[in-house]
């Protein structure tokens, strides 16, 4: 912060003297006069549209970085989800995710918001309201919660307090928010009623997503206890994926067909998506420090390193034990890379990011092919995208890994209270046992809230597509389908189509003599 001020301060006194060129041109040196008078006035504090707190640097990085995360969700998955599912269910998908992030903003602005950063109303809740007051938005961004007080009452340490506004800030949070709902939307894909989908959004970030929220970063109870979570391994990560698990639960499988039988409709745009969710993650990532400082710069480097290794793991995995690699499975790792990495990624050091990455390739990946065959009550839970083994375990192990291999001067750069992990002597065994007892909350209030949020709307929507429903998909749902195509959604006509069929399977006979009649089956009853 005090590096910031210091060239905030110096800066138009520096362009003030600085000289011209000795031998210019006088057109030209008019022209640097011009700038140099410009840029001076860019940072005058007499300006009311550049505050003398402002640093632009900053406020550029914040909102690029609230944009990066932003295309994570729309379009990242929204892409991401319309393409792995089955045919039947793309625009289902599709939908649930881009309904989510818009419901989500308006009620982060009129409500939540507060509830997450606000000033304290309980200490795992902030006290609500609406967000959208020109003279708040306009003044300097602070998280009233984080001040640090001692036991007489004084102030230790000052409330977090980022150089950029509070609009930059309620929009940054925002993307988080809108991310965090719609990766609970992946358990419950291909069959959750989508009107039960558009009343739980709302209720799920009022008396969840704000609980976690507010605990870890908006200076609750866990933020003064000093768990560690340096972008969202757990207010993310881990509670999308136990809400994912336990909605999967009370909202049913998908039919037997389609859990036997479920492959992505458009695998080359699911590499899109997945694309999109990465790049975007060095915004996840690197705006966590509210600043474009020294710490950003680590983060975003151990994030993509991490998604690297822990992608390539699972596909050495998926060779090793399945004798090819597989572009969902690449994904899954990328994934789990990301997550595991996100608790910690400003505060390790780079050589930790690999090992994180390859404990993020290999334990979820552990955990989704050995764990879940052996255990009855996770075959019972249908997570379509397993959400539970890509987010809510690697969250954990992330978290674990940060309580394991923080460093001490990464810490110092950015935690109010400065500590270590165990692999460094110290307190390192004490943070440790914090980071799971704070997994532990998280962990357990999802599992309650989500429960009661889920009965609570059963009682007027039900909660599950109708048994026909499920059978036709996209068409049931919303009247629309993802592809114009006769045999992609539209349903078989002997009068219209069995001239064409017959002449499709003809073609393939010719070219191909051991080709089976199997065409109609894969390409009309999906």
């Amino acid at each position: 912060m005090f590096s910031h001020l210091h060239f905030h301060a110096l800066l138009p006194l520096t362009i003030k003297h600085l000289k011209p060129p000795k031998k210019s041109h006088h057109h030209h040196h008019q022209l640097w006069e011009r700038g140099r008078d410009n840029m001076s006035g860019a940072y005058n504090a007499t300006l009311t549209k550049v505050p003398e707190w402002l640093n632009k640097g900053d406020n550029a990085w914040q909102l690029t970085a609230s944009t990066l995360v932003g295309l994570q969700s729309m379009p990242g998955l929204v892409i991401l989800y319309a393409s792995i599912v089955k045919k039947k269910w793309a625009v289902n998908s599709a939908f649930m995710a881009l309904y989510a992030f818009a419901a989500v903003l308006l009620c982060w602005v009129l409500l939540c918001y507060k509830m997450a950063f606000g000033d304290e109303l309980l200490p795992f809740w902030g006290r609500g309201g609406p967000a959208f007051d020109q003279g708040y938005l306009k003044d300097r961004a602070k998280i009233p919660s984080t001040v640090w007080k001692s036991a007489n009452g004084t102030i230790e340490i000052e409330a977090t307090t980022p150089l950029f506004p509070m609009a930059t800030l309620v929009y940054f949070q925002f993307t988080f928010a809108a991310i965090t709902t719609i990766l609970v939307a992946g358990s419950v894909l291909g069959r959750m009623n989508i009107k039960a989908w558009m009343a739980f959004v709302p209720l799920w970030l009022i008396f969840s997503y704000t609980v976690g929220a507010y605990s870890i970063w908006g200076g609750g109870f866990l933020y003064h206890w000093g768990v560690i979570d340096y972008s969202g391994g757990y207010v993310i990560h881990l509670s999308s994926g136990v809400a994912g698990f336990v909605a999967a639960y009370w909202v049913g499988p998908r039919p037997q067909a389609d859990r036997e039988r479920f492959p992505p409709n458009n695998v080359l745009l699911m590499l899109a998506g997945a694309g999109l969710l990465w790049m975007g993650w060095s915004g996840f990532n690197g705006g966590a420090p509210y600043a474009a400082n020294l710490t950003s710069s680590i983060a975003v480097l151990n994030t993509n390193l991490s998604a690297a290794t822990s992608l390539l793991v699972w596909t050495t995995l998926d060779v090793i034990f399945f004798g090819k690699p597989s572009v969902i499975g690449a994904i899954q790792g990328m994934v789990t890379g990301l997550a595991g990495v996100t608790p910690g990624a400003g505060l390790i050091q780079t050589w930790a990011a690999i090992i994180i990455g390859i404990f993020s390739g290999s334990v979820p990946w552990a955990s989704m092919m050995i764990l879940h065959k052996k255990s009855t009550l996770l075959q019972q839970v249908d997570d379509t995208l397993a959400v539970f083994y890509t987010h809510a375990v690697a969250g954990i192990l992330g978290g674990t890994m940060t309580g394991l291999f923080a460093h001490p001067d990464l810490c110092k750069l950015s935690l109010p209270n400065p500590t270590n992990g165990a692999f460094y002597g110290g307190d390192g065994g004490k943070q440790l046992l914090k980071q799971w007892a704070g997994a532990a909350f998280i962990a357990a209030w999802n599992l309650v809230s989500t429960t009661l949020i889920l009965l609570a709307i059963k009682m007027f929507i039900p909660l599950r597509m109708a048994e026909e429903e499920l059978g036709i998909g996209d068409d049931a749902a919303h009247g629309e389908e993802a592809y114009a195509l006769w045999g992609d959604g539209e349903k078989f006509d002997a009068t219209r189509h069995a001239t064409q069929m017959q002449q499709f399977e003809r073609d393939q006979e010719a070219a191909h003599p051991s080709y089976v009649h199997g065409a109609r089956g894969v390409t009309i009853v999906l």
